[in-house]
């Protein structure tokens, strides 16, 4: 890497922050006013180093540590629901993906990071004060990871996309709506993607929900799958058993995953 490489650290107690070793002295927050370039230098991953009152340890720039750093607006897709429609909906190396509702791009690190050199990620969103931070943690993982994927952010809305869509990429492999009104944009959606493709939609209410499954089977898509994942995590207790943390069970939002399946596959 050259001087424009991602410098990630972490402070004591496990605080991360990432950002560029080049651009000269200016000021970080949670790290203090410093030079990068010359602060940090050549400091070896894993070797530490005191900035002020606080001491950190220098880190390979990893996802979960971009994610854990990255600057956010909007609310972001949690690794949970993130993993679990990458997972379900098979993308993978080469895909064509599109998401609406792109904002501070948590949910575009990771499908960036599945895509691999080969394939295309577009994101959509219309509002400029979220997709300007988005733009940042991607960058960022530009950065970081080799053999990122081709990412076009259209600043627009989603719905009376699908031609501009299809001239920049022709199919789409999946689909995911993060909008509060996603039902507004399947029928559109449905017609650029490929048969065998998967649409998602993240839903915060089950009135989303209801209104996005009718919508999704009145386009000719057939749902695989609808409901919620809960988190529940689990600590170590002083006798060295284990247990129920107390941190409450997770619900974050209602999922559903249709697929584009062949004509009359329904009724069969």
């Amino acid at each position: 890497m050259g001087d424009g490489e991602l410098i990630v650290l972490r402070e004591t107690g496990g605080r991360v922050y990432a950002f560029s070793k080049s651009g000269g002295e200016r000021r970080i927050r949670g790290v203090g006013r410093i030079d990068p370039a010359i602060v940090i230098g050549n400091l070896e991953i894993g070797n530490s180093i005191t900035i002020g009152t606080k001491t950190f340890v220098r880190m390979t720039p990893g996802l979960p540590e971009l994610r854990t750093a990255m600057v956010r607006r909007a609310q972001v897709i949690t690794p949970k629901d993130a993993g679990f429609m990458i997972s379900w909906m098979g993308i993978g190396q080469n895909d064509r993906v599109l998401e609406a509702g792109f904002g501070s791009g948590g949910l575009a690190m990771h499908i960036a990071r599945s895509l691999g050199p080969g394939g295309t990620l577009i994101s959509v969103e219309r509002r400029e004060e979220h997709s300007s931070v988005g733009k940042e943690n991607m960058l960022r993982c530009a950065e970081a990871f080799p053999g990122m994927p081709t990412w076009t952010l259209l600043e627009r809305d989603v719905v009376g996309c699908a031609e501009e869509v299809a001239s920049l990429i022709g199919e789409l492999d999946a689909v995911i709506l993060d909008m509060p009104e996603p039902w507004t944009a399947i029928p559109e959606m449905a017609t650029i993607l490929r048969l065998g493709g998967r649409l998602a939609c993240y839903c915060p209410s089950p009135e989303q929900l209801a209104k996005s499954w009718a919508t999704v089977e009145d386009s000719g898509l057939t749902v695989d799958w609808a409901g919620e994942l809960m988190e529940r995590r689990w600590t170590l207790t002083k006798r060295g058993g284990a247990r129920p943390g107390n941190t409450p069970i997770g619900h974050t939002a209602l999922l559903l995953i249709a697929e584009k399946g062949p004509k009359g596959d329904e009724e069969e």
